[in-house]
């Protein structure tokens, strides 16, 4: 049984499609801290949301 995508892999795919390139977005690694590619606040690396701006990978 298939599953449906999600709207990110719709959107990913229509970009795709047209010759865009799309990437994951995760932390980037700041020395020994984990710096969130929204806003850039700096975390500890066990952190798995934002506490500035919330966002989560």
């Amino acid at each position: 049984m298939a599953t449906a995508p999600t709207g990110d892999d719709i959107f990913d795919e229509f970009l795709t499609e047209r010759g865009h390139e799309t990437e994951s977005v995760g932390w980037q690694d700041d020395y020994n801290k984990k710096q969130c590619p929204e806003c850039g606040g700096l975390h500890e690396t066990s952190a798995t949301e934002c506490s500035v701006c919330g966002w989560r990978p």
